[in-house]
Formats: structure tokens, sequence, C-alpha cells
């Protein structure tokens, strides 16, 4: 058995929380039931190695950038539970307020609240707030309240933004290593290059004798480190600065992200992310009842890639004038065939909605199989890059030290 928190509102609306043990959730939820508490959230307590909270940097991030996407996450998933427990959507916003542990979500949610008192529509009050909620988010909500399956759509939007939060996360954790690799081997190298050779080369010019070529090679290094560094970091921050600057502009970031399609591994595994947030993204909207151009739209706004997004206005163009998904998708040159077979199945079945979401699926397993992948190649490569570079200055320091024996005394 394992220990479960659990959140949970009582007949008066106010918030319990505690620790249950049981096999599974559907034991808590059922445990909850009996003792006439609505269940809200229902998580491994920590310890059990699954869901556990945000780490000290999530959390330092977060508190900078405001709403996280966590946030929401939460905030959907706890309203969809809410609403199909039976509670009016007035009262479930009332809960949600003294569940949020963020004062900055907490206004939001009563901004929200107050929309809905006033007899306007939840995503009318959500609409009012495009840092939290995006343009598809409320387009959902809209959908769900137009066709009287707010709860359900707003479950299927609590499954779509984990979907894409776990990979988010994986990707991101995938990557904390090698960066680590990177930051302590990079300054392991700054600090022979500007405080340990220096000390050798003292003695080298005191000798007078003609040091190996690498050794010079090293120093003169080492005497651009100490004596330029300014100047260094002054061409880089600019350098970095201007990239930044260039990528603001839309033709830059769109030559750009065309270009990293084009790049050898890197822009393989671009495709199969865009090809994944495209088909979960399209197969919620349809599968929530959005029409497919009103989706197409929506989901030309949420893709990261404005390449990508810009080939989605062709698709949309030829959609509406009649052609099916699967053909302008297949001209676009960009979506794998894989992903174009199944989504010729899906319309010809009838079942557009479920087999875009299988796509999303299988791509997003084969994203991270691939970072999987990646990283595991990564690491030693950058391991044997940084033991090379460790390695030649040694050799070279070694060499000049030889050189020195052979002087004549």
């Amino acid at each position: 058995m394992a220990a479960y928190s659990y959140k949970a509102a009582d007949s008066t609306g106010k918030i319990v929380t505690g620790i249950l043990e049981a096999e599974d959730e559907k034991k808590v939820v059922a445990e909850l039931h009996t003792r006439g508490l609505i269940p809200i959230r229902i998580a491994l307590a920590k310890g059990n190695g699954k869901r556990l909270g945000l780490n000290v940097s999530e959390q330092l991030l977060n508190f900078f950038h405001g709403v996280s996407s966590k946030d929401v996450m939460v905030f959907t998933q706890d309203l969809a539970t809410l609403l199909e427990a039976g509670l009016p959507v007035d009262r479930a916003l009332s809960l949600l307020i003294e569940s949020a542990e963020k004062d900055r979500f907490k206004k939001v949610i009563g901004d929200i609240l107050k929309t809905v008192q006033g007899g306007g529509y939840l995503s009318d009050a959500l609409a009012k707030h495009p840092r939290a909620f995006s343009s598809f988010y409320v387009s959902m909500a809209r959908a769900g309240e137009a066709g009287g399956v707010l709860e359900a759509v707003l479950s299927r939007l609590g499954e779509f933004l984990e979907s894409a939060q776990e990979l988010k996360d994986y990707i991101k954790s995938a990557m904390v290593y090698p960066i680590f690799l990177v930051c302590v081997g990079g300054l392991s190298i700054i600090v022979l290059l500007t405080f340990v050779i220096p000390k050798f080369s003292i003695i080298f010019s005191d000798m007078g004798q003609t040091i190996p070529l690498s050794t010079r090679f090293l120093l003169g290094v080492s005497h651009l480190l100490q004596s330029y560094w300014w100047a260094i970091l002054i061409v880089l921050g600019t350098g970095y600065f201007a990239f930044k600057k260039y990528l603001n502009t839309p033709a830059g970031r769109l030559k750009f992200d065309r270009k990293k399609m084009a790049f050898p591994v890197a822009g393989e595994l671009i495709k199969k992310i865009e090809v994944a947030r495209f088909a979960r993204t399209l197969g919620t909207l349809t599968k929530s009842g959005v029409p497919i151009l009103q989706a197409l739209m929506l989901v030309k706004d949420i893709i990261g890639n404005k390449f990508i997004s810009g080939v989605m206005e062709t698709v949309y163009t030829r959609v509406k004038e009649g052609d099916r998904l699967s053909k302008p998708l297949r001209d676009t040159g960009i979506f794998p065939p894989l992903a174009i077979q199944m989504i010729t199945v899906g319309e010809e079945t009838g079942r557009l909605d479920r087999m875009l979401l299988r796509v999303a699926e299988s791509y997003e397993k084969m994203v991270r199989n691939m970072v999987k992948r990646l990283i595991s190649l990564l690491e030693p490569t950058m391991i044997l890059v940084m033991g090379l570079v460790v390695g030649f200055v040694v050799v070279s320091m070694l060499m000049a030290v030889f050189s020195m024996n052979e002087m004549p005394f």
C-alpha cells in the first residue's frame, strides 16, 4: 500500500487536506466519498517516487515569471474534477481560490470568478488573462460551453496540458547532466588557462629557451584570456544580444527556424516535437467539438517553429477550399509518411480526432527515445572532448618542461 496526499472539499466548501494509505487512487477516491468529501487532487505522498512537488529551481523560476504552465494545468484538472462532481462553476472557482498556492494566481482566479458571478461566460473571463490562458485554452472552454460539456472538455484539456508538460519536463531533465558537464569542464579549463599556466610562463620566459609550438600557442591563449577577458566578454555579449535582436524580427526568426530543421540530428528531433504538438493540439480541439478550420488557425498560433506555422496557413487555405487534411500536410514535406498515413486512415474512418491523438502519443514516444539516445551519445562525447582539451594542456606543459632538461648548463 502507498501513501497518498489528497486535497478535497467538504459539504460547506471548506478545503481539507491529508494523507491516506491505499492500494491505488480509486480506493482513495472511494474513501473520500465515504467521508462526504469531494476529491480535488490526489497524488502520491513525498517519498513514493511519482508525483512530487516542484523542485527549488522550478519554484524560483515560477516566482519570477508569475503564473506557470503547471499552475494552469493543476487549475484545469481541479476545475474539471469539481464540475464533474456536480458543483456549479462559481462555487468550484471559489474553492480553487482557497487551494491556489500563489497569490498572483489567486487574483487571476478571483477576477474570473467575478466575471462569472456577474453573468459572464467562463471562456470570456479566461480570455481576459491571455498570459495565463492561451487562445487555444479559451477556444476549448468556449466549445465546451457551447456543447454543454464543459467538464468533459476541461478534463481533456487537463490531459493535454499534462502530456505537454511531461514531454517538456523530460527534455529539460535529460539536458541537466550534459549542461553540468559543460559548465564544470569549461570552468576547469578557464582556471588552468588563467591561473595555472601563467605560473609556468614566468619560468619559461626566465629560461630564455625556445619552447614547443603547442606550448607557445597555449601561453598565447592564456595571455589573451588574462589581458583581454573584458574584450572577450564584450564581444560575446554583443554577439548574443545582436542574435536575439535578429531573432525578434519576423524575417530573422523565420530564417533561423527554417535552418534549424536542416540540422543533422537536431532538425529531425525538432520535426518530431512539432508533429507531436500539432497532432495533440488538433486532436484535442476536434475531439472537443471545435470546427477543423478554427482548430487549424489555433494550431498555427501554438506551433513554436515559425516556418511550420507559416506552412499551416497554406494547409488551412487548402482545407478551406475542400481538400482533405492529409493531402496538404503531405505536400509540405515536413510531416513524416507514418503520420500522414495515420491521419489518412482517421479521415477515411471518420475518427480523425482519435488518430491525431495516436499520432501524438506515437511521436512523443519517439521524441523521448530519441532524446535518450542523443544524451547517451552526448555524455561520453563531451567527456572525451574535455579530456582531450585537458590532455593537450598537460602534454604541452610537459613538453616544455622536458625541453628545459635538454638545456646546457
